[in-house]
């Protein structure tokens, strides 16, 4: 059975992300997805729902047309996971369980970019909160019936013009500020990123500085459901892929070795690793949160 929640889980920031909710549409029916974006269109609003065993999907806005068309995609209708073969007993067993997961693709770029740009190098909690005050400062309304608060993300052009002090305000450091105003700054050449695919469409959007291999892999991953883009550079994937299948902690180049034998398909194996509720070994203290907007 396709599991929308699950498909869809990666493109949400945290509990409170402005452009992503879940509950009841304006007839009051529940379990409904909602999701906010950009498309080549216009913004529009997306909301899913699930019913009888079939998926509904209405839309709103200029983009809504665009929004419809690209459900089966964003759904994984287009994932081909032909070849892929569970080598560890836990992908294996969790890819048994769950026959229905598959790696969903936005079909867009930017509005995967932001948020990703926002997660280098600080905490889940840092990243979650920035973005969380940008959408709401400088992100138009949602279109639609949609539910109190909903905001799109900031456009390219909404984002080049914010002052350097909201910069300081939302948390975000200068060195994240400036790989957002480069990626900004040629926004809509990068969108080509999701035409090209695979490598080359990681290629380019390295070619914006502060976009790195990590950046770019977790574009690659919601922009067009790349199988094989690995986080390269996570503070967290690599322990938790090595406790799981070899029983330590890994770093980057032992974590590639082990996934060595799901190519081309190696994210595909980290996301049923992630699926299947497997947790490492605590040891020692978490890494703290930074709060920029006090310095």
């Amino acid at each position: 059975m396709l599991d929308v929640r699950a498909l869809l889980a990666p493109l949400r920031r945290g509990k409170g992300d402005p452009t992503f909710r879940t509950g009841t549409d304006a007839s009051g029916g529940a379990g409904v997805l909602w999701r906010a974006t950009h498309t080549p269109d216009g913004p529009g609003t997306l909301a899913l729902s699930r019913r009888d065993g079939e998926v509904h999907a209405r839309a709103w806005g200029p983009g809504a047309a665009w929004v419809l068309d690209g459900v089966p995609a964003l759904l994984g209708a287009e994932d081909d996971d032909a070849g892929f073969v569970g080598h560890h007993p836990l992908v294996a067993e969790t890819r048994r369980r769950m026959p229905g997961l598959r790696l969903g693709a936005t079909r867009t770029v930017w509005d995967v970019l932001l948020p990703a740009i926002l997660e280098q190098k600080v905490t889940g909690v840092e990243a979650r909160r920035s973005f969380r005050e940008l959408c709401r400062r400088f992100g138009d309304d949602a279109p639609g019936p949609v539910p109190r608060g909903m905001k799109l993300p900031p456009t390219p052009r909404q984002i080049r013009a914010v002052p350097d002090w909201e910069w300081h305000r939302a948390g975000v450091d200068q060195a994240r500020r400036r790989a957002i105003l480069a990626a900004a700054a040629v926004a809509h050449r990068l969108e080509k990123a999701a035409e090209l695919r695979g490598e080359a469409g990681r290629a380019l959007l390295q070619k914006v500085p502060g976009i790195g291999v990590w950046t770019a892999a977790e574009v690659a991953q919601r922009s067009w459901g790349d199988p094989d883009a690995v986080s390269v550079g996570d503070f967290h994937i690599p322990a938790t892929v090595g406790w799981a299948l070899v029983g330590r902690k890994l770093d980057d180049d032992g974590m590639l070795e082990v996934l060595a034998c799901y190519a081309p398909q190696r994210q595909r194996a980290v996301r049923y690793i992630e699926a299947s509720g497997f947790r490492r070994p605590r040891f020692g203290p978490r890494f703290s949160p930074k709060d920029y907007r006090s310095w």
